[in-house]
């Protein structure tokens, strides 16, 4: 089947990649040279989508100032989900505006545009769902579906063992009768997740299909996933379309400053408006947004550098993640994981991240971040102190 329109939800916070979604919501986040949010919206382009619904909600600001009302020329209806009540009730935002059988995407994923073609064509008139489905060692950590010929005989949310292997890709066909289904399960419950819905239609033996496909799947849950996302996209060659590449593995645009003493190792991405000092060694994996600061003699491995950051002179970054309006100053060093990294109440072992210093946070000269720490926006680092573990936000460390 032919499917020309398309709804992604957006609205959620992301608490669990805190304190990176202080002042924006998850699909915000820097997935490379570019936010998750737009790469699913490149994936709906490339697929033939030719109108697309966004439903916002926590920071959704931040969303409709960077699309506005159009996307590669396809326009953009926004929904406003006023109350984070759960993507089910998230897409109830789009009810009156869609007539016909549509596309759901989670603004969070990558996902590709050969996936979003798959699992459209295989819908048909009689389903009342399709969902892509990926084969994954990580199926338990989402959500987990079992299939007999197609068909989806069961759905387990978030299970508590490992025994699944075919997860839930977020990626969905309905027609416009789940909307009738939606609100049935969101006035009985109060609050609603897509899922939950989907699994209710399985044990009314309605016809939900499972389309298992091969195609890459990447969603960032955690700080450290956005590593291995910016991973996936270079292998994949999905970052830098707006840039040039000067050397195999190595993007850069044209209003970038690279000093000639600088080394860059694929893969590498230095995007608009920033400059790279002498001395400075930049990968491999490493992306750095707009209007970024890199100084002399730094080095860098792993690392994703947001918009409009400066990293001081011999700083060395590994496995980091840095947001937007960061200031390092001289010779800070993270020196990169494995950690332990305590999310809200639960411990996670061996990370491989070094640390995050979420935005608007400056962190003064000869800094030492602990492998795994966790710096809040807004926080100040003190010159020479050492930290180890999770700064809150607006907090300041003396040395």
């Amino acid at each position: 089947m032919t499917i020309d329109t398309a709804v992604i939800l957006a609205a959620g916070e992301g608490t669990r990649l805190r304190p990176l979604t202080t002042h924006r919501p998850k699909p915000m986040l820097p997935a490379g040279d570019i936010p998750i949010l737009e790469h699913v919206l490149n994936s709906l382009v490339e697929a033939g989508i030719s109108e697309i619904h966004l439903v916002v909600g926590y920071q959704r600001a931040r969303v409709q100032n960077h699309f506005g009302s159009t996307y590669r020329n396809r326009p953009i209806t926004y929904h406003i989900q006023h109350t984070q009540l759960g993507s089910g009730h998230a897409l109830l935002q789009a009810d009156e505006t869609i007539e016909t059988d549509f596309l759901v995407l989670n603004g969070d994923q990558i996902v590709t545009e050969e996936m979003i073609e798959t699992v459209s064509s295989s819908h048909t008139a009689t389903d009342t769902a399709t969902l892509g489905v990926v084969e994954s060692e990580k199926a338990s950590q989402y959500g987990a579906v079992e299939l007999n010929d197609n068909r989806i005989t069961e759905f387990i949310e978030q299970p508590a063992d490992d025994e699944y292997r075919l997860l839930n890709a977020g990626v969905y066909v309905f027609g416009p009768s789940i909307f009738a289904a939606l609100e049935r399960t969101f006035q009985e419950q109060g609050r609603l997740s897509l899922p939950e819905t989907i699994r209710d239609l399985t044990t009314d033996e309605s016809a939900v299909r499972g389309v298992v496909t091969e195609s890459p799947w990447q969603d960032a849950t955690y700080p450290w996933d956005l590593l291995s996302v910016m991973q996936t996209l270079f292998d994949q060659d999905r970052i830098g379309d707006e840039t040039t590449e000067q050397s195999p593995g190595v993007f850069s645009d044209q209003t970038a400053t690279i000093h000639e003493d600088a080394t860059l190792r694929p893969p590498v991405i230095v995007s608009a408006d920033t400059v790279v000092g002498p001395q400075a060694v930049l990968g491999p994996g490493v992306a750095v947004g707009e209007n970024t600061t890199i100084g002399a003699g730094a080095v860098l491995t792993n690392v994703l550098v947001d918009s409009d950051t400066r990293v001081g002179q011999n700083a060395t970054l590994i496995d980091t993640v840095l947001g937007q309006g960061v200031h390092l100053g001289p010779g800070v060093i993270i020196a990169g994981g494995p950690a332990d990294i305590r999310i809200d109440t639960k411990v996670h072992e061996d990370c491989d991240l070094g640390g995050v210093i979420a935005d608007r946070a400056t962190v003064g000269g000869g800094v030492t971040v602990a492998s795994g720490s966790l710096v809040g926006s807004a926080a100040t680092i003190q010159s020479n102190a050492h930290i180890d573990g999770n700064i809150p936000n607006e907090a300041e460390v003396l040395r």
